[in-house]
């Protein structure tokens, strides 16, 4: 549905949706464009044979990019901490551990696909195939493996896929690109994202190994410090011609995106930048979009950008429940100091619930108690200025030093006002905003939240749901949220679990809901860390224990230490590294 792109802010309108960072980067490193084009005549005359390479060899090739990142970790995770300004041993280090062990576990269920693909012609689905009431199929797809139901105990993970996708057609098209004879090579531009750094290289996996394309990569200029990382983790498909990493700023982003020699297109960031790369940027770009006029007419696909939503579904809840959520919810918040696209950035309460205010207040106290973040994303201390404009009554945490920003958190903001910056715009910073809706029961709450989220909300990537199990033994409650679950237009929706983890389990695709085009493309076109391989995915389904052991929280004391272990469990899992994580977990 198309949005009006003007909303409240503290100067006068602002432009819905994320922010556009093309120009905010100072002097990136870049390649000059004759090197550009050597390397993508290469990847052309090497696309069709990377269609035809045969699985062993295919196989062989990956075994060596998975060695390779793993000598490259510690070194890695260095970097970050020195980029970002993070203090080793902090949660802030445990979160490029655990961006790290997504890599890590990218490549290894990348090698079990494969395997499976050779042996049985598609990826296993780990779970049970079943059908909704409407015939929707619903494949689980966590667990992956024993060691998961270990170190996420209750945790499942499923995929919707689209209407009218029976079960056999599901199978059949299932590792699609490995199935197509006459399959042609192509070339996939990724631009990468730069606020985390598991993302450019998950996305060139998905490309090369999920749908067969040769691919140039462009880091972001934010990370591109990691290039000459993200090349030794590549270094054999660089040699065999089957990827190349350049640099550059948005001129060489625009060099590229408009290159014959590049056949398609992916982005992780910014709608804006998107549309600018579609239509052009400024007016006349606004001119060529309203004219459904594009410049660019090669397939693109993109992870965009999302207000994300948190309903709090009232309850029975006590003041050990409210600590436990509030833990959450300020840790989800505080995760890559705001700077996700999946943070939370609109929680959704009822108003006359009671627990409604001591749950901010609790969080607001974790919060206070939570050292503020360096703020190094481009335009952070320019947005975060322009909601408490906005929004003069947002609440302050921590004392920021230079280059810092402290936490915020707006209270209260009028769901009348849909026009509101908070539900129009994403703030990417380490702020969010809380609102309150009226219903006269809980289950006419939670039609009413999920109303909320889909018509006034900006964004269709990700929703959260936390609701206490005791609600969930009530018939009319446990209705409402299945409903919730199925209403809600996002492409991930989890149950009282940070939604990175959908992502994190690579079994269930990350994505904008399905359904966009170019002319209203919200949070993105198609879907990333498709490592199952499914061709028609809708939506993933996320859920999780109310309480559950959480090493990863602004109140574990051995954070980083878990997340090391972690990293280096899931490159090289094995029954004797598992005693040491578990325990470790236990005692964070």
């Amino acid at each position: 549905m198309a949005v009006s792109s003007t909303v409240r802010g503290g100067q006068g309108p602002v432009v819905s949706g994320s922010p556009y960072f093309a120009d905010l980067s100072e002097h990136p490193p870049e390649t000059y464009r004759p090197d550009i084009d050597e390397v993508l005549g290469q990847l052309q005359a090497n696309k069709d044979s990377w269609v035809r390479l045969g699985m062993d060899e295919r196989l062989s090739l990956l075994e060596e990019v998975r060695q390779d990142f793993i000598s490259v970790s510690d070194r890695w995770v260095a970097a970050e901490l020195e980029a970002k300004r993070i203090a080793p041993q902090t949660l802030g280090e445990a979160e490029e551990w655990a961006m790290l062990a997504t890599v890590h576990r990218a490549l290894r269920t990348l090698r079990q696909s494969l395997t499976e693909v050779e042996a049985l012609g598609q990826p296993k689905v780990p779970g049970p195939i079943s059908s909704r009431p409407n015939g929707q199929v619903v494949a689980q797809t966590f667990p992956l493996s024993v060691w998961d139901r270990f170190l996420f105990l209750g945790t499942t993970g499923e995929v919707w896929m689209e209407p009218g996708v029976g079960v056999d057609e599901m199978v059949a098209t299932q590792a699609a690109a490995y199935k197509d004879a006459n399959r042609e090579g192509r070339v996939c531009l990724v631009l990468g994202a730069g606020n985390a750094s598991m993302l450019p290289v998950t996305d060139a996996l998905d490309k090369l190994f999920v749908e067969l394309q040769v691919v140039v990569l462009k880091p972001n200029p934010v990370n591109a410090h990691l290039g000459p990382l993200i090349e030794e983790g590549f270094r054999v498909l660089i040699e065999r011609g089957f990827l190349a990493v350049v640099y550059g700023g948005a001129k060489e982003g625009a060099y590229l995106t408009s290159h014959p020699d590049v056949d398609d297109l992916h982005l992780t960031g910014s709608d804006k930048t998107f549309e600018a790369v579609v239509f052009g940027p400024g007016s006349e770009g606004a001119k060529r979009k309203a004219e459904r006029r594009p410049l660019i007419a090669k397939r693109f696909t993109g992870e965009l950008g999302n207000v994300s939503p948190v309903i709090v579904v009232p309850g029975p809840w006590t003041q050990r429940d409210i600590d436990e959520q509030a833990k959450h919810i300020a840790t989800w918040l505080g995760i890559n100091a705001g700077f996700n696209c999946l943070t939370p950035r609109v929680l959704i309460q009822h108003s006359s619930w009671t627990q409604r205010n001591p749950l901010m207040d609790a969080v607001g106290g974790l919060l206070e108690q939570v050292p503020p973040r360096y703020a190094y994303y481009p335009g952070a201390h320019d947005r975060h200025a322009e909601y408490l404009a906005a929004h003069p009554e947002a609440r302050l945490f921590g004392t920021a030093e230079e280059g810092q920003l402290p936490w915020a958190l707006i209270p209260d903001v009028n769901p009348e006002d849909a026009n509101d910056i908070c539900f129009r715009r994403e703030a990417f910073c380490g702020l969010f905003a809380e609102t309150a809706l009226d219903a006269p029961s809980t289950a006419s709450f939670i039609e009413r939240a999920v109303e909320f989220a889909n018509q006034t909300l900006w964004g269709t990537l990700c929703a959260t749901i936390i609701v206490h199990p005791k609600s969930m033994r009530d018939p009319n409650i446990a209705a409402a949220v299945d409903q919730a679950i199925s209403d809600l237009r996002y492409g991930t929706v989890s149950l009282n679990m940070l939604v990175y983890f959908s992502a994190y389990f690579m079994g269930s695709p990350w994505g904008g809901i399905t359904g966009h085009d170019i002319y209203d493309v919200q949070s993105g076109i198609g879907k990333a860390t498709n490592m199952l391989m499914f061709e028609r995915p809708q939506k993933s389904i996320l859920r999780a224990p109310f309480r559950r052991l959480d090493p990863l929280t602004v109140k574990s004391k051995r954070a980083a230490e878990f997340a090391q272990k972690l990293a280096a469990f899931e490159a090289r899992p094995s029954w004797s590294k598992l005693p040491s994580l578990v325990w470790t977990a236990l005692r964070a």
